[in-house]
């Protein structure tokens, strides 16, 4: 069922820079959809990095585990991801399935099944054609090269609106270093790695390691930072790939300056990605930025921040344009962390709102009510009792949440 264009997309698909020892192709394996490539393939240079962060779900998807137990080798020749099909709780077939792909893929570029990474997202439950998506898969081979990271980008979608792409360039020991990076993701997202499957690309020369302590680091600020409905999906994959072509010295020690200024690059386009899921939140009309401040640590802003992003509560009074702070005073309150109602302060769009237990005297609820009906709504809370901050990101909650949700599988 096709969807009305989220109004927080962007204008158009970023322009993004080749990066050298990569290969893309996109076919049709008609596994659900009809009219549009569903499956891409990645292909890698021999000696290509790869780290992966993936979800916390009890109840993982085959391709996850198939991801997990492979990523520790840290190199990486392939990877394919399929749309329409999540490959969940689909037992021995969904095994057999993961294993045939990856086999396909690795007859194509002649290495071994244990260098080609697999993602599914869609349906859970639905057992999927292992000999159709093989034969895809090698079909894509015989085509990489055809396609562009915005092919790719449109090929892994399934309730999303637009295609999610970000890039960014940065100088390494006076070479020029590319990353690009695409993304799925609308609904059944929540941190702890909130369908999401995200993949970072770049020409960078690092080790595994640094590559590894870098995705880890970063995902804590971006796609660990964003919620849409607090569902945390059984799919949730972040994969980076570092192919070694830009001709840099390898990146080897995480605390070097070199390190620091590849995971800037990457923090920078996996934040553009976390942001650009959150505007596709199934039926979402407004970005909202929760910012959380004195709170006792770092890790209870951060779940003060959450206990505000996934409240329905909160969501649909952004979505109507009602300023009913108490909501967000509730949230505060339900989170768990240490709070004080007499210190307590809120604002919404600037504009403080209650502090030291009660209203603002004097305050004017419309400015609020006119940040509200923006698509950009900034709330901000501070707890009085320490140090510790969050950012976090999500969206409204409307009807059309329910539209997409309940039709999902029709």
């Amino acid at each position: 069922m096709a969807h009305a264009v989220s109004p927080l997309a962007p204008a158009a698909f970023p322009a993004l820079a080749a990066i050298g020892g990569m290969r893309l192709a996109t076919v049709l394996t008609g596994t659900r959809y009809k009219g549009r490539d569903d499956l891409m393939f990645a292909a890698f240079v021999p000696g290509t990095a790869v780290a992966g962060v993936f979800t916390s779900n009890k109840m993982p998807g085959v391709p996850v585990d198939w991801c997990r137990k492979i990523v520790g080798a840290g190199r990486a020749r392939g990877l394919v991801v399929n749309a329409g099909n999540a490959n969940v709780f689909t037992g021995k077939a969904g095994v057999a399935a993961c294993t045939a792909t990856a086999r396909a893929a690795a007859d194509a570029l002649g290495c071994k099944p244990a260098e080609i990474f697999i993602s599914s997202t869609g349906v859970i439950g639905q057992v999927p054609d292992g000999a159709k998506l093989a034969a895809a898969t090698k079909a894509a081979a015989s085509r990489l090269g055809t396609s562009s990271v915005e092919d790719a980008a449109r090929a892994i979608m399934t309730t999303d609106t637009f295609a999610k792409g970000a890039g960014a360039e940065v100088r390494i020991g006076g070479k020029t270093v590319r990353v690009a990076g695409i993304a799925k993701g609308s609904g059944m997202i929540a941190p702890a790695m909130a369908t999401m499957l995200a993949y970072v690309f770049t020409d960078a020369a690092v080790s595994p390691a640094v590559l590894r302590t870098i995705l880890k680091d970063v995902a804590a600020r971006t796609f660990n930072a964003i919620t849409v409905d607090g569902d945390t999906s059984t799919s949730d994959t972040l994969l980076a790939f570092a192919t070694g072509m830009a001709g840099n010295k390898p990146v080897a020690k995480a605390g070097s300056a070199e390190a620091a200024a590849l995971r800037k690059a990457i923090e920078a386009v996996c934040l553009d990605l976390a942001i650009q899921i959150a505007k596709d939140g199934e039926g979402a009309q407004k970005l909202v930025r929760v910012d959380v401040t004195g709170a006792a640590s770092d890790a209870a802003a951060r779940t003060i921040g959450m206990a505000i992003a996934n409240s329905p509560l909160v969501k649909t009074a952004i979505a109507a344009a009602d300023a009913n702070w108490g909501r967000i005073v509730m949230a505060v309150g339900k989170s768990g962390e240490k709070a004080d109602r007499d210190k307590l302060k809120v604002s919404v769009g600037g504009v403080t709102i209650a502090r030291k237990g009660m209203p603002v005297p004097g305050y004017d609820e419309a400015p609020v009510a006119r940040h509200m009906q923006g698509r950009d709504v900034h709330i901000a809370v501070d707890i009085g009792l320490g140090k510790g901050k969050a950012r976090v990101w999500t969206c409204d909650l409307t009807h059309a949440y329910i539209d997409i949700n309940g039709s999902y599988r029709s």
